[in-house]
């Protein structure tokens, strides 16, 4: 049965428009109806709407009873934490990276991303008239303790203390007050760029869908180590002096580490289907198993939980450390690693010299119709380039889950071959999926 109102990753759309505050309202109703919970706790990210829809989703849930806790501008994975820690229903207001006219509304069930059949329960009540009497309204406060209760987590980790000289980026988002109070433990050497959010800046040519913002502060102040989260701060990617490292770079760093340490539970990773088809061979070298899932971080996540795995992610730069935290946390990464790297004494290229990347290309292609996907035409090409490509590639062609294009992925290890196969599909879809 296909959902009308979740995607990959939560409820997401225009604010004020087609995610307005009636919408936000029924949410906050099917809530306390689907779950039946005494309390939530709803954070949100810098953007303008996110007020409205907090207010209006803490506004539905209150009518029928349940008290709210708003925690104000917090991370995604702080807010999943204290979710999970309180056993409690977390709702978090964020359209990740998309720009500032977006938003969306993320459910947490204790700690994790809502499965498939659950997302229906809820959009059902959604759909539901509404019929409210003698309500007894729940009472809705606000909160310091998603915050106070993160901080206090990760005096359990013993990070140590690093010399190392590290820029971070927080997309003017949810991170840019916890990051700098989590690295001020930690360095005394690190600098801050995307922190002066406005409600219309988050993840406007900074954040880790704008690298050239984070690689231009390294560059300048020297730093050996930048790391650039998204809006909402699950996701971070990473760059030195010559070079960007993407999600799966990330999980090799961490999972080598974690395989050293005999701290890699059941020397497995998760990946998605997406995933670089060299960096799969590194790790099969390493004496790592993979496992991939479809493409979206709750995949990853009900993937690691039901199997006990330590470590999975994207490419794109969610990264879960499951031993550590329940969802995917740009700063505990960023700091994960800055504790490799200070440990062990190396630079991020000497750390990763052995890993071999295929050559990858990403194409979004926009003012298609998405269904053509489904047109003969476009099934026998993708069977042709299947065999073309071979073994060891990648080849992954889906509507977008949280935007309206259609996205080509190619990675093949000779780089013409690749170039060949990703402009013929994208040609192909382009012209038979043209809006007319």
């Amino acid at each position: 049965m296909n959902k009308k109102y979740f995607g990959t990753d939560g409820i997401r759309g225009v604010a004020f428009s087609k995610l307005n505050s009636e919408l936000a309202f029924r949410v906050g109703i099917a809530i306390a109806k689907v779950f039946k919970p005494e309390t939530i706790v709803i954070g949100q990210d810098t953007r303008k709407s996110s007020n409205m829809l907090a207010y209006s989703v803490a506004l539905g849930a209150s009518t029928l009873g349940v008290s709210v806790k708003l925690a104000e501008v917090v991370s995604t994975p702080m807010l999943a934490y204290y979710s999970k820690e309180k056993n409690m229903i977390g709702v978090m207001i964020t359209a990740s990276h998309n720009p500032y006219q977006d938003n969306g509304i993320k459910i947490f069930k204790y700690g994790y991303k809502m499965l498939d059949e659950e997302e229906l329960a809820v959009e059902k009540i959604i759909d539901e008239a509404i019929s409210i009497s003698d309500a007894n309204l729940g009472l809705v406060t606000l909160t310091n303790e998603v915050t106070e209760i993160y901080e206090a987590y990760y005096e359990t980790l013993h990070l140590p203390q690093t010399n190392l000289k590290i820029a971070i980026d927080t997309a003017n988002g949810a991170t840019y007050k916890i990051a700098p109070r989590m690295f001020s433990n930690y360095s005394n050497n690190y600098y801050q760029i995307g922190n002066i959010p406005d409600g219309e800046n988050i993840n406007l040519n900074v954040g880790s869908t704008h690298l050239d913002a984070i690689i231009e502060k390294v560059k300048e102040t020297k730093s050996d180590l930048g790391f650039s989260y998204d809006g909402d701060g699950d996701r971070i990617l990473v760059v030195d002096q010559n070079k960007v490292y993407d999600g799966d770079m990330i999980i090799y760093i961490i999972a080598k580490y974690l395989k050293e340490k005999n701290l890699l539970k059941k020397d497995t990773v998760v990946l998605t289907k997406m995933s670089n088809p060299g960096i799969i061979k590194s790790f099969n070298k390493l004496g790592i198993k993979v496992s991939l899932t479809d493409v979206g971080d709750k995949y990853v996540s009900n993937e690691i939980m039901t199997n006990g795995y330590s470590i999975g992610g994207e490419n794109s730069g969610h990264i879960i450390l499951n031993d550590l935290l329940p969802s995917g946390d740009g700063v505990l990464v960023s700091l994960f690693i800055t504790k490799i790297l200070t440990e062990s004494k190396m630079t991020l290229a000497s750390y990763t010299k052995d890993l071999e990347i295929y050559p990858q290309k990403l194409i979004n292609i926009k003012n298609v119709d998405t269904n053509i996907l489904s047109h003969k035409d476009i099934i026998n090409a993708l069977e042709e380039a299947k065999k073309e490509l071979g073994e060891d590639s990648l080849l992954l062609v889906r509507k977008s889950g949280t935007e309206p294009l259609v996205r080509v992925t190619v990675s093949h290890k000779d780089e013409l071959v690749l170039n060949k196969v990703i402009t013929k599909l994208v040609d192909l879809i382009t012209k038979l999926g043209a809006l007319k």
